[in-house]
């Protein structure tokens, strides 16, 4: 087993592909990133399975899709009964580790939104309840002084060092690391204290945390302890090192507040270079419009230029926070002599809108900005530079992972390993599915929305239940999205291409696991 490599496999939070410097970046500087995707395989074409945490971490875990693995939308929950690709690795041998965030259960103990709960009858659910818990996210475990003893294996997982949540509202282990560490930690995450500035955006948010104790250090440092103890053991490692940030709210902390300007930035597309916008897109404008904003605050919303620079410049700061803590975890690998026997792996859990069309945040809306996110692939059998434009899936990572380790994964996986298009470039998929189901009405839809998307190199088309309408886009000649040729009938004959592809998909999304059996 000593032959097999380790796995640094480094995950960021809301992070839209374009917004690394490798990727083309004007302004946001990603040095150490760079370095990455200069001694390795950077995709241009990677996508997510959901364009939401929970359910695409869910199906990196499993190499599934949401609608197979269970956990369909944000507040769900992955089955405790679910094997993922950490359980095959730890099985063969591997020593398993998740510093961050991992969000595969709840990490708030909030009511649904948007739902209207039905009368619950003598049998309440479809299933029966599972015997396991699903609580070990939620802030109450952490409430304690000390540190709470996370059970393990955690969905594969020997080494839990949890964070949940997101800036200096940050919990799990991380916070109750916090309040041993600051007597004033009360202080320093009371709103009413943020230090001065004038940013103007929704939240935008100085905090006073100093940099050392921000999560974004506090999941490097773990991680560097993680990777530090590793060295010299007899058997392999994976560490997944999940980053909270750059998703909101806008606050990096010290040097990185004030590190780039609003000025630096503009808008790539406004609301009123879309010839044709769609109806989530003409909601958000109303709300906008009347000073309206969403009634929760991860939902995405529409905002003015100034704001939208505002945000760009702080989550530019987040971004390069994150690239530092990558060096710093790079060098580690190299001061411990492990970086020769180490693959590396950057990759992001789905985007944000980020000023396309003025939106922020993210939502049913399936626009590259939200749902084509960084993957870069640095391998020591190969520290090559290339660029792969191979189509390729969030339910592939662990294919992929499974085949460099030399093991195979379980039956009912639906990812496909990336190591010949990494190896060679050469092509992998023809087009990549989409999902999206939402857990209560938002931007404008009558019921929570369900959505499916089918994107190949040349179209891009969404679909969305109990709706007339759809969105068919030339990926090409317009890859920001502002004309929808839905109802072009010169594109009549794309459009039902498409579909058939996409119900091809939608076919295929069948639990292939457990394999029937014949009876004796």
């Amino acid at each position: 087993m000593a032959d097999r490599p380790n796995f640094l496999f480094i995950m960021t939070d809301q992070h839209r592909a374009d917004w690394l410097g490798c990727y083309g970046h004007p302004v946001v500087r990603t040095p150490n990133i760079d370095a990455l995707a200069g001694q390795g395989t950077r995709f241009e074409q990677f996508f997510v399975a959901s364009p939401v945490c929970m359910p695409n971490r869910a199906s990196f875990m499993t190499g599934r899709y949401p609608t197979v693995h269970g956990l369909r939308y944000n507040g769900c929950t992955l089955p405790e009964r679910a094997n993922t690709f950490v359980d095959v690795l730890r099985a063969t041998g591997y020593r398993t580790a998740s510093i961050g965030k991992s969000h595969l259960q709840p990490f708030t103990d909030d009511e649904p939104f948007g739902r209207e709960a039905a009368d619950p009858g003598p049998v309440e659910e479809a299933w029966t309840p599972e015997p396991g818990t699903y609580t070990k996210e939620e802030p109450g475990r952490y409430d304690a002084q000390g540190r709470y003893a996370f059970p393990t294996p955690y969905y594969g997982f020997d080494h839990v060092d949890m964070v949940t949540g997101h800036g200096d509202r940050a919990g799990g282990h991380y916070r109750q690391w916090f309040r041993e560490k600051h007597a004033d930690w009360q202080d320093l995450t009371d709103r009413a204290n943020e230090l001065p500035h004038n940013y103007t955006c929704p939240q935008a948010f100085r905090t006073p945390i100093p940099e050392a104790s921000y999560p974004t250090a506090y999941v490097r440092d773990r991680a560097r302890d993680y990777l530090q103890a590793a060295a010299g053991g007899e058997d392999p490692f994976f560490a997944y090192v999940s980053f909270p940030d750059p998703h909101h709210p806008f606050n990096p902390p010290g040097k990185y507040w004030d590190m780039y300007s609003p000025d630096d930035f503009d808008l790539p597309v406004r609301y009123e270079d879309h010839r044709n916008p769609p109806p989530p897109l003409t909601h958000a404008r109303a709300q906008f419009e009347t000073g309206e904003m969403p009634p929760i605050p991860q939902t995405g919303f529409m905002a003015t230029d100034q704001h939208v620079r505002e945000a760009m410049a702080l989550t530019a700061g987040m971004i390069t926070m994150i690239d530092d803590a990558v060096g710093d975890l790079v060098q580690t690998l190299k001061d411990t002599g492990q970086y020769d026997n180490t693959v590396i792996v950057f990759n992001a859990d789905h985007g944000d809108y980020l000023g396309d069309f003025n939106m922020l945040l993210k939502g049913t809306w399936p626009k590259d900005a939200v749902t084509r996110v960084p993957m870069i692939w640095s391998d020591p059998a190969d520290r090559t530079g290339r660029v792969s434009r191979a189509l390729a899936s969030t339910i592939d990572l662990s294919a992929t992972i499974l085949d460099r380790a030399g093991t195979t994964p379980y039956f009912g996986i639906q990812g496909q390993s990336l190591m010949p298009a990494i190896g060679e470039g050469a092509s992998h998929r023809d087009g990549v599915l989409i999902e999206f189901n939402d857990s209560g009405r938002r931007m404008g839809f009558a019921t929570p929305a369900r959505m499916r998307a089918w994107v190949t190199p040349d179209w891009h088309l969404a679909v969305y239940r109990g709706e007339a309408w759809g969105e068919l886009y030339d990926r090409r000649s317009d890859p920001n999205h502002c004309n929808n040729l839905w109802d072009d009938p010169a594109h009549a004959g794309i459009r039902a291409d498409m579909m058939l592809a996409l119900t091809d998909a939608l076919i295929g999304q069948m639990d292939e696991s457990p394999r029937s059996k014949r009876l004796a």
